[in-house]
């Protein structure tokens, strides 16, 4: 079942009742409306108000059923994500997989990673630009081990160069000018995305596979979201089309952007929806882990260009 994700941005409080979230919010006319929302539902919880108050009885029905609870900074910004602790029955086992799997694997996950994710890149490339990028779909090809000759980064200076192409001087800093606060909205989600199928299939988020940074709990979902990340980028470009470049994120782009575990992807032949590919493709990591697989399903994003 397609989990929903649900985005509270006004003053409100958060209670479980009968194994439904209780929303109540005070209205215009003083008084307090009220809305249900059945648990198992919920994929994705994103609070994004100072004024929210959220139970814990509710916090833990949440956990219980898998779901992703992401908080806002003052700025509206995504700043924590609460998962599970205990996402499987089979956590322990699977932990040990994971802890075990041995160097040239990982470099082996890395490299079909990059690969998809160059490919992506190039596929979008060929959305915005009506042409394909010969270059990038070279590169994808010739990723070795490990991504040892880097290819990630020159692919990504390629792609950055000519995504946004009627910006001159875009650069792709998370500070940097817009629409740098679109795409940092739209990887949070992704990521909490990836997170949360990661975690129900019994896999560790903190342990990378390339990604390695003591500071960082999320290690494995940055790497696995790698080539998801091109469809929020043809997002972006999609709402700067046809808003300009805008500068603030306002409501109606900030659901555009939460659509993005709806957004029909193609894996493994077949369409479905970007949050039942995510639990894909970590249910493929988890059998490489325990030798049942040698490859990693991940979208393949369409190479027709736009109209």
């Amino acid at each position: 079942m397609m989990k929903r994700t649900i985005y509270i941005g006004n003053p409100a409080y958060l209670s479980l009742r009968l194994k439904q979230m209780e929303v109540r919010q005070p209205s215009d006319d003083r008084e307090t409306t009220v809305r249900t929302i059945p648990i198992e539902d919920i994929g994705v919880v994103l609070l994004d108000h100072p004024q929210i108050t959220i139970t814990h009885t509710l916090l833990g029905a949440l956990l219980e059923n898998n779901c992703a609870v992401v908080t806002c900074s003052a700025t509206h910004m995504p700043s924590g994500l609460l998962l599970p602790l205990d996402g499987h029955t089979l956590q322990t086992e699977r932990f040990r997989a994971q802890l075990d799997a041995s160097l040239p694997l990982r470099k082996q996950l890395w490299q079909q990673t990059v690969q998809a994710k160059i490919l992506n890149q190039a596929h979008a490339l060929h959305t915005v630009l009506g042409e394909p990028a010969k270059n990038m779909l070279a590169w994808s090809r010739q990723v070795k081990s490990g991504d040892a000759d880097n290819l990630e980064a020159r692919a990504a200076a390629f792609y950055w160069r000519n995504l946004f192409i009627s910006l001159p001087g875009f650069v792709r800093e998370r500070e940097e000018a817009a629409p740098n606060s679109l795409l940092n909205y739209g990887y949070a989600i992704l990521r909490a995305i990836i997170a949360r199928a990661l975690v129900s299939c019994g896999l560790l988020p903190t342990l990378g596979i390339h990604h390695h940074n003591k500071y960082n709990a999320y290690c494995l979902a940055d790497d696995i979201m790698e080539p998801y990340r091109p469809y929020v980028d043809l997002l972006v470009v999609e709402i700067c089309e046809e808003q300009g470049f805008p500068t603030e994120l306002t409501k109606e782009i900030k659901a555009r952007l939460l659509a993005l575990p709806t957004l029909d992807v193609e894996i493994e032949g077949q369409r479905r929806p970007l949050m039942l590919a995510a639990t894909q493709t970590a249910t493929s990591l988890l059998r490489c882990f325990t030798g049942e697989a040698r490859r990693l399903a991940y979208p393949l994003l369409s190479c027709e260009p736009s109209d």
